[in-house]
């Protein structure tokens, strides 16, 4: 395997963890093939719970070395602000939380499929030095998924893409911690109401829009799409954020 071979040339690592599929495979494939790999995981507002709650279970399991800290964007105004390029700053703030921790090679789990989006995260990545070996390898999201089936990791290679609750927040409209609750708050309803493939809670200048995917949105007759409505829209107003809400095709 490919991986392998480049993970073998970069030498000592600290694996930045988000919780998803591609950076706890990553983690998992360099735990079991090389020692002293350093594991680091940030929380803040935007990162779910459920993510935290999966690394560290992972981390226990596989008896990694891990470290937890806050890397503080949300005491960036920059980012803050939700510019276009949000993901610079946050991704900023991670590095130069682990840079000081560790004198190892700083690696994510970008993979090749994340090269075809805009990724203002990587240009941070590429100020820190930060390398991808799935980007080396030439392996992609289904890559990724099939490696974690290989090292036994069948719940993680199920997982979902799950970009951060900021992502969920139009450019422009500034990053709330109370609001970002709300989104995971909501999308966890629908998840429990629904059980949809894919479900995302966009905050949008027009209100709460809550996307699934197109097979459960079209199963939903009027009346259950106008009692997810309600039922999204108390759970804002509740929250101090009184939004209209739609329901769209993800």
């Amino acid at each position: 395997m490919k991986t392998i071979g480049v993970l073998g040339g970069i030498g000592p690592m600290a694996v930045a963890v988000s919780g998803g599929v591609d950076s706890l495979t990553l983690a998992t494939f360099a735990h079991r093939r090389q020692s002293g790999v350093e594991m680091f995981h940030a929380v803040s507002p935007a990162v779910p719970g459920e993510a935290t709650a999966r690394v560290r279970a992972l981390a226990q399991s596989e008896g990694w070395q891990l470290t937890v800290a806050d890397a503080g964007e949300f005491s960036d105004i920059d980012y803050l602000s939700n510019p276009v390029n949000r993901c610079f700053f946050c991704k900023t703030h991670l590095y130069a939380t682990l840079a000081p921790r560790t004198r190892a090679q700083i690696v994510s789990g970008t993979n090749l499929d994340d090269l075809g989006e805009y990724r203002p995260g990587l240009d941070a990545a590429k100020n820190y030095r930060v390398r991808h070996p799935f980007v080396e390898a030439g392996i992609n999201k289904a890559g990724v998924r099939a490696i974690a089936r290989h090292l036994g990791l069948r719940d993680v290679s199920e997982l979902p893409s799950a970009p951060c609750l900021s992502s969920r927040i139009e450019t422009g409209i500034a990053i709330d911690p109370a609001m970002l609750g709300l989104v995971h708050a909501a999308e966890k309803w629908v998840t429990i109401k629904v059980a949809p493939r894919t479900v995302r809670c966009r905050v949008r200048a027009k209100g709460v829009v809550i996307e699934l995917d197109e097979d459960h949105l079209a199963r939903l007759d009027g009346e259950s799409r106008g009692a997810l409505q309600v039922d999204i829209g108390k759970l804002f107003r509740d929250g101090g954020f009184d939004y209209p809400v739609a329901l769209e095709p993800y």
